[in-house]
């Protein structure tokens, strides 16, 4: 007597990845465009990314960073998480790596992960067999002490540029790269900058501001650079296609 046909198996599905975004949406934009580049290149012929996305008022948030009211940043920021994890988001990726100064607020209101940008970066750094790295951000990345210790707490050393520099990275992200201005002159600055950390002895530079990538690359820096965008939704898609089979 035959056998009646065994039902193929379901393809494992993909996982919802929320983004939090629009800080800038300049960066958002290729957040949204990596990952679904991710997914068509694992995946194959006409598959796209499973995402929900909300994207904030950058003008309020960056009123709210100049003024220290990171309590009241975070409130919105977890808001706007919750949100997402109701619109069917099962993992969150905050998308700029200056509001990661929040991160356990935003955390602390959903119940799904949160894939916290400096995490992906340090393993990244770590595969590459680097201990010392050189930080670039705007200011608050670079001077207070959320990112450096997150990094750090993966054993890295990490280095910062001089106070005339600090202010000029930060310039250029602000009225510069978070309005879609992308300027030769500036690239030649961020390359200086960069020479001078691995003068002080990075021996990779971060690049921890998610505007950063859309002036400077792997071109522009005689050590390695971790672009902090690509390297975030890599970790996302990784996470997301856990268990999906890929070509």
């Amino acid at each position: 007597m035959s056998q009646p046909p065994v039902a193929p198996r379901p393809t494992p599905r993909q996982r919802v990845v929320g983004m939090l975004g629009g800080m800038s949406w300049e960066s958002t934009a290729q957040y949204y465009r990596l990952a679904n580049e991710l997914v068509r290149a694992r995946l194959g012929g006409l598959h796209s990314a499973r995402l929900v996305l909300t994207s904030v008022d950058f003008a309020e948030i960056e009123r709210l960073q100049v003024a220290g009211e990171w309590q009241r940043a975070g409130e919105l920021l977890a808001g706007e998480a919750a949100r997402l994890e109701a619109a069917g988001a099962e993992l969150l990726v905050l998308c700029t790596n200056t509001m990661h100064r929040v991160a356990d607020q935003v955390q602390a209101a959903v119940d799904i992960p949160l894939l916290h940008l400096a995490d992906a970066t340090a393993a990244a750094v770590r595969a590459a067999g680097l201990s010392t790295v050189g930080l670039l951000g705007t200011a608050f990345t670079m001077e207070q002490a959320f990112y450096r210790d997150r990094l750090a707490g993966h054993g890295l050393r990490v280095l910062v540029p001089e106070a005339a520099d600090r202010a000029e990275v930060h310039r250029v992200v602000y009225d510069e790269l978070c309005l879609g201005v992308v300027r030769d002159e500036s690239r030649a600055v961020y390359r200086q900058v960069i020479e001078r950390l691995v003068a002080a002895g990075a021996q990779g530079v971060v690049l921890g501001c998610t505007e950063i990538e859309l002036l400077v690359g792997a071109a522009d820096s005689p050590v390695p650079v971790f672009p902090t965008t690509a390297l975030h939704v890599e970790a996302a898609i990784t996470a997301a296609l856990d268990g999906v089979p890929t070509g």
